[in-house]
Parts: C-alpha cells; sequence; structure tokens
C-alpha cells in the first residue's frame, strides 16, 4: 500500500489535484512474491504458448482448452477469485501484472483475459453465495472456461440497445431465452455464458448464467479475422433456450450496470496486457536491430534506428507508469471501502468505479502506444517484419483489434470527459473552482519566474500549466457550450487527449521522482531522459489540440486571449530531444532488451 493518505485521491482528481512521489505505486516495488508471479507467467508462455503460436493460430482442437486448464493447474486462471472459492485471492494490481506478463502470448492472452475477466468476473462480484459455489470453483481452476454475451448485430458501443429477449415461463421456474449474440470470444470451446438480455418490455438488460450445453444454443463456425486468429470468435444463437430462474445474476435491469462495471475492469487490464505485449515487442526490436548489418554496421548504430527503439521505449515506459499508479489507486479504494463496512465483492466494484475515468483513458493510451511500437517494429525488421515467420508481423496484426476491444478508443475518450463533468456536477469533484482560478489568472499579467534548474523541475512546472490548460478548455467550453456540449464530439475528443497525455505526464514525473529520491539522479539517467523527451513532445500536442477545441467554439478578444494563456500554459524549455532518445537506445542496445 502506498503513504498512509488521510485524504486519498478520487478519480478524476488529478486535474485539480498534486501527487506526491511517496503517494504512487511503483514497478520498482513489486514484492518478492508478486515478481516470482511475474516470473511464473513468463516461464508458462515461453514454455507452453510460444512454441505453439502456428497450431494455436490453426485453431487446433481442443489445443487452446488444454492451454487454459495447464495455466488453471499453476492458479494463474484464478488470480482475482478468493482462495475459499479455489483461487489465489491476490490484489487488483498484481492482477494486473499478471496479465502483463502473459500478453506476449499472442491469441492465448485473449483467451486467459476474456476468460478470467469478462467471463468470470460478472459472477464472481454480482452473484449469489449458491451461484458462486456452484460454477466459480470450476472457472478458477480451468475446468470450465467462460464467454461474454453482450455484442449484438444491432448493439455494440449501445449495448442497451440489445434485443436478445427472456421471458419468464408461466410456473416461474425458467427463463426463456431467445435472440443473436456476435463477437464472442470463448465460445468455441466455453462451458459458461454470461448472456445479456431485457426481460419482457424492459428498458435496461438483465443478465443470466448460462450453461452452455442447453439446449437451443448453437453457434455459427469461427469468424476468419485480421489477428488474432487463434482466438475463437463466434457468433451464438438462443432458441427458446430454458435458464433455471435461480440463474439470473443479480436483480432484474441491473445487467447494464453489471456490464459497464466490468468493461472498467477490463479496460485498465487491457491497457495492461497491452503494455506487456509492447515491452515484448521492443525486445524483439533491439534484438534485430543488433543483429542486422547494413552499409557494414549494425543498423542500431543509426540514428533512425535509435529514434524509434527510444520512442516505443518512452510511450511504453509513461503508460505502465499510469497503469500501476492507478492500480494501485484502485487498491486503497477497495480497502478504504471495506474498512467502511462492504463486501470484497462490493468493494472492489466500488474503487474500480471509482477510477472509471482513468480506466478508459488507460486504454485508449495503451492501445495506441502498442499499435506504434508495433508497427515501428515491423518497420525496423523491414522485409522480415512482413514476413509470417517473425513474432513482430502477428504483433502487428494482433494489435489493431485493441482500440476496439472493451469499447472503441473513441467512445471511450467520449466517456473520460463526461464521467469527470458529471462528478464535477454532482459536486464530487471542485472542477469549476479551479477553472475560475485559471480564468482570472489569465487576465492577470503573468509573473516573471526563475529559469528551473533542479532536476525535473522544469517538468514540474509544465506539469501544471498541462492542468491549467485543461481547465480554461473544459470550463469555457461547459460554459459556451453548454447543453449542446454533449453533442461536440470533436471538442470532448481534444479535452480527453489533453488529460490521457497529462495524466501519462504525471505518471511517469512521479514515478522517476520517487526513483531518484531512492537511487539518485546517476542512477536514473535514461528515465530522467524518457521523462523530459515525453514533456517536451507533448506541450506542442496539448497546445495544438487546445487550439483545434478553443478555435471551435470562442472567437474575438476571449479566444485571443485564451490562446495567450494556452501558449503561456504549454511554454517549454530548450531542450535536446535526440541526445535524451539516444542515451535510452543506447541502453536498450547495449542490454539488448527492454530493461526499464
Amino acid at each position: 500500500m502506498t503513504e498512509n493518505n488521510p485524504n486519498p485521491i478520487k478519480g478524476g482528481e488529478f486535474i485539480i489535484r498534486d501527487t506526491q512521489p511517496s503517494e504512487i505505486f511503483t514497478p520498482e516495488n513489486w514484492t518478492e512474491e508478486q515478481n516470482m508471479i511475474a516470473s511464473m507467467c513468463e516461464d508458462f508462455i515461453s514454455a507452453e504458448v510460444l512454441p505453439n503460436l502456428d497450431r494455436i493460430d490453426s485453431m487446433e482442437e481442443g489445443l487452446m482448452s488444454s492451454l487454459l486448464e495447464k495455466a488453471g493447474e499453476l492458479g494463474l486462471i484464478g488470480m482475482s477469485v478468493p482462495e475459499e472459492l479455489g483461487g489465489m485471492g491476490v490484489d487488483f494490481k498484481t492482477s494486473l501484472l499478471t496479465t502483463e506478463k502473459l500478453a506476449h502470448g499472442f491469441s492465448f492472452s485473449v483467451a486467459y483475459s476474456a476468460h478470467t475477466g469478462i467471463g468470470t468476473l460478472p459472477l464472481l462480484y454480482y452473484g449469489n453465495d449458491a451461484q458462486k459455489k456452484k460454477y466459480i470453483p470450476k472457472l478458477a481452476s480451468g475446468q470450465w472456461k467462460a464467454a461474454y454475451c453482450l455484442t449484438e448485430p444491432g448493439a455494440g458501443s449501445d449495448a442497451n440497445a440489445g434485443k436478445t429477449k427472456a421471458v419468464l415461463t408461466e410456473d416461474g421456474s425458467h427463463y426463456v431465452l431467445n435472440g443473436q449474440k456476435m463477437w464472442i470470444t470463448n465460445a468455441g470451446f466455453a462451458n459458461f455464458f454470461t448472456v445479456f438480455a431485457k426481460i419482457d418490455d424492459d428498458k435496461n438488460l438483465s443478465a443470466f448464467l448460462v450453461e452452455a450445453d442447453s439446449d437451443g444454443i448453437n453457434l455459427n463456425p469461427e469468424e476468419k479475422k485480421m489477428g488474432i486468429k487463434g482466438s475463437s470468435t463466434r457468433q451464438v444463437f438462443f432458441n427458446n433456450v430454458k435458464v433455471p430462474a435461480e440463474n439470473l445474476l443479480s436483480t432484474r435491469e441491473n445487467g447494464f450496470k453489471i456490464a459497464l462495471n466490468i468493461l472498467n475492469i477490463g479496460r485498465i487490464k487491457l491497457g495492461a496486457a497491452v503494455m506487456g505485449g509492447a515491452k515484448a515487442a521492443i525486445t524483439d526490436s533491439v534484438i534485430y536491430a543488433n543483429e542486422r548489418k547494413q552499409f557494414g554496421r549494425e543498423i542500431s548504430k543509426y540514428g533512425a534506428i535509435r529514434y524509434k527503439l527510444a520512442e516505443q521505449t518512452i510511450q511504453t515506459f509513461v503508460v505502465e507508469s499510469a497503469i500501476y499508479r492507478a492500480g494501485q489507486n484502485i487498491d486503497d479504494a477497495i480497502l478504504d471501502y471495506i474498512a467502511k463496512g462492504m463486501s470484497k465483492e462490493e468493494a472492489t466494484l466500488k474503487g474500480i468505479e471509482l477510477f472509471a475515468p482513468e480506466c478508459a483513458m488507460l486504454k485508449v493510451a495503451g492501445s495506441e502506444a502498442l499499435d506504434y511500437v508495433v508497427d515501428e517494429a515491423v518497420q525496423i525488421f523491414g522485409g522480415m517484419g512482413y514476413s509470417a515467420e517473425s513474432y513482430v508481423e502477428r504483433a502487428y496484426r494482433d494489435s489493431r483489434i485493441n482500440r476496439i476491444f472493451e469499447g472503441t478508443n473513441e467512445i471511450n475518450r467520449l466517456l473520460t470527459v463526461d464521467m469527470i463533468l458529471k462528478r464535477a456536477m454532482k459536486g464530487e469533484l471542485d472542477l469549476m473552482g479551479p477553472a475560475m482560478t485559471v480564468a482570472n489568472e489569465l487576465m492577470s499579467i503573468p509573473e516573471m519566474s526563475d529559469i528551473p534548474t533542479g532536476i525535473l523541475e522544469a517538468e514540474q512546472r509544465m506539469l501544471t500549466g498541462f492542468k491549467k490548460t485543461i481547465l480554461m478548455v473544459a470550463g469555457a467550453a461547459v460554459q459556451k457550450l453548454m447543453q449542446t456540449l454533449s453533442k461536440e464530439q470533436e471538442v470532448l475528443m481534444n479535452i480527453s487527449d489533453m488529460a490521457i497525455w497529462t495524466y501519462n505526464a504525471e505518471s511517469s514525473l512521479l514515478r522517476v521522482q520517487q526513483m531518484v529520491n531512492n537511487s539518485g539522479e546517476e542512477n536514473c539517467k535514461e528515465q530522467i531522459a524518457m521523462v523530459q523527451t515525453y514533456f517536451y513532445d507533448i506541450a506542442d500536442k496539448i497546445k495544438k489540440t487546445g487550439k483545434d477545441a478553443l478555435n471551435s467554439f470562442t472567437e474575438g478578444d476571449e479566444l485571443r486571449m485564451m490562446l495567450m494563456g494556452l501558449k503561456r500554459f504549454t511554454k517549454t524549455v530548450p531542450f535536446n530531444p535526440k541526445e535524451a532518445r539516444q542515451l535510452i537506445a543506447s541502453k536498450l542496445i547495449e542490454e539488448n532488451r527492454y530493461c526499464f
């Protein structure tokens, strides 16, 4: 647990509140037990998955099921499940670590994440004791495999538009399900479905626990996909499927809430997974760059390649910093809710819901970082990167789905701002007070400040400016657009991007400040260079994005004043990004792997 704080930070509050380095968890603080779990995951992938990738992608009958069962024998399937139900009962950030370390398993990782996440967690967090005792031990061991049936042909991002129906029989003993689900991961071998349907003419979905061998369930053939070819993806049809009434999950019409809360978990876990995939792709890139010679020297000696290696690493490092910062925040919130009398399951849901904005942001940041990393990995490999013989070719194809999984990145950007603004409207976050302070600051003459000289002092000042930019743009948008703001998707996504970059920047800054405090500046040179380069780059991005937003709804003197403020808040100091990237790349090349 992080340093005891009587007033722990809430989700979205990072915009208006400063955090100290001692208040966050960083990957440098893993315990011996957590490192053992990480090693066990890496060993499993190396021994059981990577040698069989072609067999997995060819959908060899029974192979994926057997791999999940082997993972279950090691305890990897039941990480989030309490010990009394056959699991390991680890905390939330350790479950993120497990997800990260299993991420180099390509299609296996998708099957694993679907089973342990959206397949198992609705029952674990919303089921009654009888339901959990009946099914969870089988799921935690890997004996049974799970799938999650939400998406329909006419209900993707708008999940509550689903048309699958449930009707209670006259004797009240069963619900009869009729409908169609699509893009269902693990459908081809699942024993257990969580199915979302509307009872009669209800407005909201309900959720049902359905055994896959029930009469009336039929599957279409496996979908042919761009990537994750070894992941089972099928349409599932329910034709008068009788489900025992006691298999209604939670209460009637609570299915939509279940879906939203489980997706929050899935989003941050996807962020952890793609970060693990990015680290593996960087290692592949470095090894190849050190081996491949052109014009008489290894290509890792060329500046163009070093730029790519460094930028791959910067983007991965900042996402990792943010993932585990948020993971610890969630763990702390869970413990706080338990101390207030909640059950572990209820506290977990509340803790994750509290940080739903961060979950959405990290899904976006992680998936887009991975897309950059694997794209540049293919480029570093050149023609070999386009060959199906290389890991990076498979990684490139598999990566693309992550911007669609768990809600598209566009939906997650919109959700980020929507959730934070709604909390402000409810009085849970005081955004308007700080926004008014920033607005008043625009009217004043800026104070002359000293040139920053301390380690990362310039970045600390820039961070303050980035937060002021978000408050200025968001505050003006709320004031100007008011009731129509929800329809101004371009403006909302501008604000969301600024928030994502700022959260990543602050997380990496806090991590490296903590590292410097613990290990000294000399031992953190590359990490300092990563933070400095990231801040230098996003300052211009935030300035451009803020300008795009302001030009969309403001004009005249007011616009000119805010543009001047934008310039002031995103000001940078002279910095040599080439030298910084060379430093980072040199360390990677020396270690011949991702080493941060």
